[in-house]
């Protein structure tokens, strides 16, 4: 019987165990999922008031969108190398499903009601896949050089940390990211590089096994097909109103630009001038990446489309130059170059949104500049909160920020975001480095055949194409 196997069978059995309990113990359904909730019996037919419309009607197709991203979109997208398509979509599949579940947990530590339960609704569930999005862009600087052990082990703590990052700079700092280009990209992107530079410290990374073939890289593209479509819903699945009108108009505008930009540059930077699929299948996605912390501002249409034409250059030569510098100066090994495709860009959207934060002012916003940006609304009992509300009876009272410090706080969460997550990484793969979680052996990196039931077919094959290559060969020679 496989040792390996039977370990990580029994982990993650003891995994959903904890997370049943923990969801006896501490979960409710939200008001709106609720059927006991008092608001159920107030229906017009016997005298009562309209019902509140309920919130799934808002969220159930961004949530599916959503969702798409995270399983098929990511899954497919890390299916470009030829002997590990398996693990990139069975791993992705995994992962994921066991990050939505702890994130409810994670995220209901830091936003419980008053009974200490975690109210459990649709966004939940979108919450759910941004954490689990943040842990496959960690897997894909990892992908096939970890054990499906150690990649469990590694979204449980990720995802705590994630959590606690998320509230420092949302809830403390007051920073605006509705796309999550620093919550989610910057920091699975760099909690990635570091987790993969600890853990592959001092070890050859470099296999036969790690290349693409032309099948695989067609089954890649269709995941970056799934993630560009998808992906004005990811920067827009939180806005609203017309918030969310400007997110989904700015992401498509920025991803048509990255996309036209990644293939007028992938010609100039490759061999022969030729397009490169590695750039094709990401850079083309780094228009979603950088416009994300800014996607729901008034960016103006050009904005976006400069930030889209910025983000494919940045992201195209990224993987032309700077991916091979990592790896030849610091032994920095990224299977799936999340650097260039989430972590530069993620730090590009999150600049971007300090210089909205700064020109940002009620000539352009009215005074749903104070929805945009609580923080700059005016504090509690002063005469301009009074004023405002006169229009606007909705608006919260904030701490007073000028946009300059608005600006300073946006900073100040990308660079929080950065040292949880390099602090955070590199903690994770020291502790994947203990015997307990088993390395992965240079000769199995990048190759499903030592954990997968893999078609004989297939070995067939290659046989086979060997056999006549060589009956060829000797029949050249003979004539």
């Amino acid at each position: 019987m496989n040792l390996e196997h039977s370990k990580f069978s029994l982990t993650i059995i003891c995994v959903q165990l904890a997370l049943l309990i923990l969801f006896i113990l501490f979960s409710c359904y939200k008001s709106d999922a609720d059927a006991s909730d008092v608001k159920h019996s107030t229906i017009p037919a016997y005298g009562g008031a309209t019902p509140k419309q309920n919130s799934i009607s808002h969220y159930d197709s961004l949530f599916q969108d959503v969702h798409v991203m995270i399983f098929i979109g990511f899954g497919f997208l890390m299916t470009f190398l030829r002997k590990y398509g398996y693990s990139a979509v069975g791993y992705n599949m995994l992962i994921a499903s066991i990050a939505i579940q702890w994130s409810i947990i994670c995220r209901g530590i830091f936003h419980h009601d008053k009974n200490g339960l975690i109210p459990v609704d649709i966004t939940s569930l979108i919450n759910g896949d941004f954490a689990a999005a943040a842990v496959l862009i960690t897997f894909g600087a990892v992908l096939g050089v970890t054990s499906p052990f150690q990649l469990v082990s590694i979204c449980l703590i990720e995802v705590f940390l994630y959590a606690l990052n998320e509230y420092i700079g949302i809830e403390l700092l007051k920073a605006i990211d509705v796309g999550g280009s620093m919550f989610i990209h910057t920091f699975g992107a760099y909690f990635g590089l570091a987790l993969s530079l600890v853990l592959r410290k001092n070890s050859e990374s470099e296999s036969k096994n790690e290349g693409a073939s032309y099948t695989s890289d067609i089954f890649a593209m269709v995941g970056t097909v799934f993630l560009w479509m998808f992906w004005p819903s990811f920067n827009g699945a939180m806005a609203e109103g017309d918030d969310q009108h400007r997110a989904v108009i700015n992401t498509v505008l920025s991803l048509s630009a990255s996309c036209i930009c990644t293939f007028a540059i992938s010609a100039i930077v490759s061999a022969e001038n030729k397009f490169n699929m590695v750039h094709i299948q990401n850079a083309t996605l780094a228009g979603g990446v950088a416009v994300g912390a800014v996607a729901d501002l008034m960016l103006r249409p050009y904005g976006a489309l400069i930030i889209g034409s910025l983000a494919g250059l940045l992201s195209t030569v990224g993987y032309t130059y700077v991916t091979p510098f990592l790896q030849s100066k610091l032994n920095l090994h990224d299977t799936c170059g999340v650097n260039n495709l989430h972590g530069m860009p993620g730090i590009m959207s999150g600049l971007a949104g300090a210089v909205m934060a700064v020109i940002a002012s009620e000539t352009d916003y009215g005074i749903g500049l104070y929805k945009q940006y609580p923080a700059m609304a005016p504090e509690m009992n002063s005469s301009h909160l009074q004023e405002l509300r006169k229009d606007l009876t909705s608006i919260e009272p904030g701490d007073g920020r000028t946009a300059g410090q608005q600006a300073l706080f946006q900073l100040l969460a990308l660079g929080v975001t950065l040292c949880i997550a390099i602090i955070g990484g590199a903690v994770t793969g020291l502790i994947m480095r203990l015997p307990l979680f088993g390395q992965v052996p240079d000769a199995h990196l990048f190759d499903d055949s030592k954990l997968w039931e893999v078609p004989e077919e297939e070995e067939n094959v290659e046989t086979h194409k060997g056999e006549t290559n060589q009956s060829f060969e000797m029949k050249s020679g003979k004539e």
